[in-house]
């Protein structure tokens, strides 16, 4: 297998964005489209291709616009964020399905990008054979107050911090009183450089305490960040992604604006699960998961006849059991639709 994607580019699409995408694996194999977390986190060093049969399938991974090769960059902060919904992200797949020939394909989703995936088969349920799910979220508010207050209760010392922070930064912020996420929202996007670089820096701590606790971390290949962590881990351990300014500043932009507007969905994902009727679905979730809770998991599920639900007792937003889940999920799908 060689280092780089098969193929690869930057598509132009609306808004005056462009969209890195690539291409690994067999060009006449069953499409599959990868669609990563964050939002912001970007595809990483392409891990998520070992979670396909790449002699029976056409992967293709997109970075959404904002982040990674995409570009303009969200770190810049003359860059407009209005451009930047989830219906924009919808059509940008769209886009991106259309330019490559795809009819359908197998959506994977990891953690905000099982968010993306849900929304975007909702809205197009004829171009998806399948779904395979890993670190389920739908990114509605009770989700969302729990990532960045709630889970506050099981790791208070930080979450101490990652409020005084707010409230210390002179902008009206007060615990109790308002949305954490809208405030950093508002930091992150402050005309101080000082400020958006010291903002990115908490918002990054924070999210390397909560995802914590499990055997592993999401995504390596794809999750929250794009991070791998394997085998016992330190109470909590740093990204190395975050010291790449560029990243971090674009993916707590990112992250912040789409949770801050409950990722752009009204009404909430679980209410139009009727449009995925017939479509098959594994759901990969761990039981240590303490940043997104498994019910969220299991309440997509209960709404999803045509759903398998996974969940490993012993991995948090992700892990390497997970993994082997993730790949056996493809598998599955596959069977079906392939060759």
């Amino acid at each position: 297998m060689t280092d780089g994607p098969r193929e690869s580019g930057l598509l132009p699409v609306a808004d005056g964005q462009s969209i890195y995408w690539e291409e690994w694996g067999a060009p006449d194999g069953v499409p599959a489209l990868y669609l990563h977390g964050g939002p912001g986190g970007g595809l990483g060093r392409s891990g998520y291709r070992y979670r396909f049969d790449l002699e029976r399938t056409r992967v293709i991974g997109l970075e959404q616009r904002g982040c990674g090769r995409s570009l303009p960059h969200a770190s810049d902060p003359e860059v407009p964020l209005a451009a930047h919904t989830t219906q924009h992200l919808i059509d940008d797949i769209e886009a991106l399905r259309e330019a490559r020939g795809v009819e359908r394909w197998i959506l994977n989703g990891v953690s905000w990008g099982s968010t993306l995936a849900l929304a975007y088969a909702q809205s197009h349920p004829e171009r998806v054979l399948g779904v395979v799910l890993f670190a389920v979220t739908t990114t509605r508010r009770r989700e969302i107050d729990w990532i960045t207050e709630g889970v506050g209760a099981i790791f208070p010392e930080a979450w101490d911090r990652f409020a005084s922070f707010a409230e210390g930064a002179g902008i009206g912020f007060a615990r109790g009183e308002g949305r954490i996420v809208e405030a950093y929202a508002r930091l992150v996007n402050s005309a101080d450089a000082a400020v958006r670089d010291a903002a990115s820096r908490e918002w990054a701590l924070w999210e390397d305490t909560h995802v914590s606790i499990g055997v592993g971390a999401a995504d390596s290949p794809g999750g929250r960040n794009g991070a791998q962590h394997n085998g016992p881990r330190p109470a909590v351990r740093r990204d190395p992604r975050w010291e790449d300014d560029a990243f971090r500043l674009a993916f707590v932009r990112l992250t912040t604006h789409y949770w801050s507007h409950d990722g752009f969905l009204d009404p909430p994902l679980l209410e139009n699960m009727a449009a995925l009727e017939g479509v098959p679905a594994v759901l990969i979730h761990g039981r240590r998961d303490v940043s997104g809770p498994a019910v969220t998991a299991w309440e997509l599920h209960r709404r999803w006849p045509g759903s398998t639900l996974v969940i490993d007792e012993q991995d948090g937003h992700g892990g390497t059991s997970m993994v082997e889940a993730w790949s056996a999920a493809n598998a599955r799908l596959l069977d079906p639709v392939g060759p």
